[in-house]
């Protein structure tokens, strides 16, 4: 294969994917805001996770949520993005796999949204951008 049809090209770019996390506090009502961005790049081997979770949000949709519980399971997913023990059973599985299994749809209170791409020269970098612009 050649280095564009793996996504790196002469600019040095490479193909990205990501997904939001979402908080969906009541899964019956089916309101929800961001709370996180999941980002993969292939090319890179990487798959990260950025989150902040607005408290103020998820008490306006739920004054009853377990706002510890949430906080976990975001840790949770930035825990098999990591990779290594973090990672629980997912540990042994590269980027890629561990990517698919987070944008996998679930009915939990933290869910993938749709996945989309991007060209960027800086994944890591893109996660933080995509945070901050889709996020906070």
């Amino acid at each position: 294969m050649n280095d564009r049809f793996l996504g790196t090209g002469a600019t040095g770019q490479g193909v990205y994917e990501y997904a939001l996390l979402r908080i969906v506090p009541r899964i019956e009502r089916g309101e929800c805001f961001n709370a996180g961005v999941l980002v993969y790049s292939r090319s890179r081997a990487l798959v990260a996770a950025r989150t902040h979770l607005d408290e103020s949000k998820l008490l306006a949709l739920d004054p009853g949520v377990d706002v510890a519980g949430v906080r976990a399971a975001l840790r949770a997913v930035e825990g098999v993005c990591a990779g290594g023990e973090a990672a629980g059973q997912a540990a042994g599985d590269d980027a890629g796999r561990r990517f698919r299994w987070l944008v996998a749809p679930r009915s939990t209170v933290v869910q993938a949204g749709p996945v989309h791409t991007g060209l960027t020269t800086d994944p890591a970098a893109e996660a933080e951008r995509l945070l901050a612009l889709l996020v906070k």
